[in-house]
């Protein structure tokens, strides 16, 4: 009986141990990302390998990581009026958007995610694509950690530059090449809006040919964008400009 006891309890520790370490690593991982670009994600990863599969002609994915500094103050101001209005005041996690989308998923028809930029940074940052339970759960983990350890203006300035864009265009520099001959610092309200409108499909839907959808999307994410008083409403997440 005592060596059972003993067994359990030398199982207990190591497993607590685990965790511990899991713990520090994932703090750590979070940490260096404060700092410095994420050489890729796995969704690159993934994208990259679906595309030699499919035997792409031009498989390479385009990602250049680049400061909230040199983009226009439009794009933040753009994914924040599409993706999460209430950004910068919740801490991480939309509790109304959740349960809006759960009560229409509810009801059939197209999927709605109810997910933060927070949580989608988390998931395209640190995780695989998935809709498990334990794959959720370990994204809200990451969620609060990058709340914490980040804060707002570096979660902003990441999911810009790894959002895809387009079919193998990752982050606001490489789509601004890309589609519109331009770098991301000199991006107009119009070409923000309409990158932020493909945001939800960027494989189906093109900033460089867009639908009737799309321009109809774009519509109503620049009325948004003025409705929230323009870029003065994300001066709070953007880095001071200095005096000259």
């Amino acid at each position: 009986m005592a060596k059972k006891r003993f067994g359990f309890r030398a199982v207990k520790l190591l497993f607590v141990k685990l965790m511990l370490c899991l713990f520090l690593l994932s703090v750590v991982w979070v940490l260096l990302y404060r700092w410095v670009a994420p050489p890729a994600t796995l969704h690159m990863l993934q994208r990259r390998a679906e595309a030699g599969l499919a035997s792409k002609e031009d498989p390479q994915i385009r990602y250049r990581f680049v400061p909230l500094e040199e983009m226009s103050e439009q794009l933040p101001l753009a994914v924040v009026a599409s993706e999460d209005q209430r950004f910068l005041i919740h801490s991480g996690f939309d509790v109304d958007a959740i349960l809006d989308a759960f009560q229409r998923n509810r009801k059939g028809g197209n999927i709605r995610g109810g997910s933060t930029i927070s949580q989608q940074v988390a998931k395209n940052v640190f995780l695989w694509h998935g809709r498990s339970y334990f794959r959720k759960a370990i994204e809200a983990y990451f969620t609060m950690l990058i709340e914490v350890l980040w804060g707002k203006e570096r979660i902003i300035e990441v999911y810009l530059n790894i959002a895809e864009m387009g079919d193998g265009v990752f982050g606001v520099e490489a789509a601004s090449q890309k589609f519109f001959k331009k770098p991301a610092k000199e991006v107009g309200r119009q070409e923000a809006a309409l990158l932020a409108a493909v945001l939800p499909n960027p494989i189906r839907y093109s900033a460089r040919n867009p639908s009737a959808y799309i321009r109809k999307r774009r519509g109503r994410i620049v009325r948004a964008m003025g409705a929230l008083g323009g870029t003065v409403y994300v001066k709070a997440i953007l880095p001071e400009k200095d005096e000259k």
